[in-house]
């Protein structure tokens, strides 16, 4: 039998979607700018909320290149009028990241010939034990004849200037973009003529930086849009015109639904390497080493395959790098049927500024709500369709978790003189004294055992419970060596590296830790 290896949680480091900020460039519509400039969507983020036929997207990109102003188009199931959208809070996308990124953790080996002799307890007073439940887890509308395009809703959100505009030819919505003083991407037409076949609208959502810098924010705001569609997709595919030439996109995307994971209808979906030992030295490296794992598994499936980061219920989260979301902060999110009445919390976010008060429920570790983080990186030629999701009955909790484990310090020949120390008589000639004064003051059912019976079971237990520390003991440290090796072939097993990339990072750890002060030397 292998020893199960004692452990303490001390530390969870996480990686969220920042650090793909450098090669994340993917995005559900795309940028026409009027300055002569490339723009790049930088680490797109997308939060999905979804039950029945009804829709809640918030988007939240970063954007390259001086601009003085710029147009985001995106092609929508229906005509999108005010009211259905509305600027989203940037901090929900942090607080979604931050629970589900993939993370490493950090376990300590407690000392595996520690034990203690169950026995007096249950003739001593009964001791409560009190468990602390953790913490678990918001011109007016005019016709273009000649483009054959219709603008059918227009109004303006804070910095935002946006129309809906419907179109009979992607030639014709090119024209109007052009004609409104927008230069669009390069092969829009081609992008936008798929969906016009589909019958979408598009919206556009044109940004005044005077506005913007008016009201005082010096980035691009989130958005979010509520709608009705039996359609569940994302159109990522028109974010492929602001991409860098010859670099994949990435996409995260936030699915949250009322009950089980979501998944890709018309891609593969899998789940990454999780649960594997790692060796310690790679923690100031976690993102570093992520990264490499991530772009390893992607090259390996062609740029083709949708991956699972984490799906879990948001009622609870293990371990907790973050509380999961408050009702306040799901409902920021789009979720709209925490209240018990979808239909009635659907409707406030399709009215301006609308946010019903939700009643409290019975039991909040209850709530039906699941997230679900999926990762793509994918290129025109390996995703050639829109990502078509569907939301499963699975609800079983999984993570992409990493872990790193600092052994005990100690052998064999300490853990048998530690074993050794405890004198089995002299313990129980204490424990089985303790019990026969407490006999003397309270009276109980034992009371009639004799005094040598009592130390007769005493040392019986003792000396099994020593021997089960010496087993225990010496199967750590025949394991031991095996679960080191396991780490060491796992890292270059994940992340692809060389043997001197490993090395080199494996020598900085241990030049580091030799600087640092011994108090603060790792243990």
């Amino acid at each position: 039998m292998m020893y199960a290896r004692f452990q303490k949680i001390c530390c969870v480091m996480l990686l969220g979607a920042a650090a793909f900020s450098q090669q994340a460039q993917a995005f559900c519509g795309f940028y026409a700018a009027r300055a002569d400039a490339s723009l790049y969507n930088r680490a797109s983020q997308v939060i999905l909320a979804r039950d029945g036929e009804r829709t809640v997207i918030s988007m939240q990109n970063d954007y390259a290149g001086p601009l003085s102003e710029f147009v985001l188009v995106v092609p929508t199931p229906q005509v999108i009028k005010q009211g259905q959208v509305r600027i989203a809070d940037k901090a929900i996308f942090k607080k979604l990241d931050e629970l589900s990124a993939p993370r490493l953790t950090e376990y300590h080996d407690e000392d595996p010939c520690k034990f203690e002799i169950p026995w007096g307890i249950k003739y001593m007073s009964v001791q409560k034990v009190h468990v602390t439940a953790s913490t678990y887890f918001s011109k007016d509308a005019r016709r273009y004849q000649a483009t054959g395009v219709t603008v059918e809703a227009k109004f303006t959100l804070d910095e935002y200037d946006i129309v809906s505009l419907s179109a009979k030819q992607s030639e014709g919505l090119e024209l109007w973009l052009r004609q409104n003083g927008y230069k669009i991407p390069p092969g829009a037409s081609s992008a936008l003529a798929p969906y016009i076949k589909q019958g979408m609208k598009f919206f556009v959502a044109k940004v005044n930086l005077k506005e913007q810098k008016r009201i005082g924010f010096g980035y691009l705001r989130p958005l979010q849009f509520a709608f009705e569609s039996p359609k569940f997709m994302l159109p990522m595919r028109l974010g492929m015109l602001n991409a860098e030439a010859g670099k994949p996109q990435d996409l995260i995307v936030y699915a949250l639904t009322r009950e089980g994971r979501v998944e890709a209808a018309n891609y593969r979906t899998s789940k990454l390497p999780t649960d594997m030992a790692l060796p310690n030295f790679i923690k100031p490296h976690y993102a570093e080493f992520y990264q490499a794992m991530f772009d390893k598994q992607s090259k390996q499936e062609g740029y083709r395959n949708i991956f699972t980061e984490y799906a879990w219920s948001l009622n609870s989260c293990d371990p907790c790098i973050t509380d999961p979301p408050t009702n306040e902060e799901l409902q920021k999110a789009g979720v709209f049927w925490l209240s018990g009445d979808a239909q009635a919390g659907f409707a406030a976010l399709q009215s301006p500024g609308g946010l019903i008060k939700m009643p409290p429920l019975k039991d909040e570790r209850k709530r039906p709500a699941v997230i679900t983080r999926l990762h793509l990186r994918y290129t025109p030629e390996s995703f050639p369709e829109d990502l078509v999701l569907t939301a499963t009955r699975d609800s079983r909790n999984w993570q992409v978790r990493h872990f790193i484990t600092y052994p005990f310090k100690g052998d064999m020949a300490s853990c048998k003189a530690q074993v050794e120390k405890t004198d089995c008589n002299q313990f129980c000639q204490v424990e089985v004294k303790a019990i026969m004064q407490k006999r003397n003051e309270h009276a109980d059912a034992n009371s009639n055992r004799a005094q040598e019976e009592l130390h007769q079971e005493c040392m019986q237990t003792c000396q099994k419970t020593k021997q089960r520390a010496l087993q225990q003991g010496q199967e750590y440290y025949e394991e031991l060596p095996k679960l080191l090796q396991e780490e060491a072939i796992n890292l270059p097993k994940l992340s692809g590296w060389s043997a001197q990339k490993i090395d080199q990072l494996k020598r900085s750890a241990a030049g580091q830790a030799a600087a640092k002060p011994k108090s603060l030397a790792a243990p």
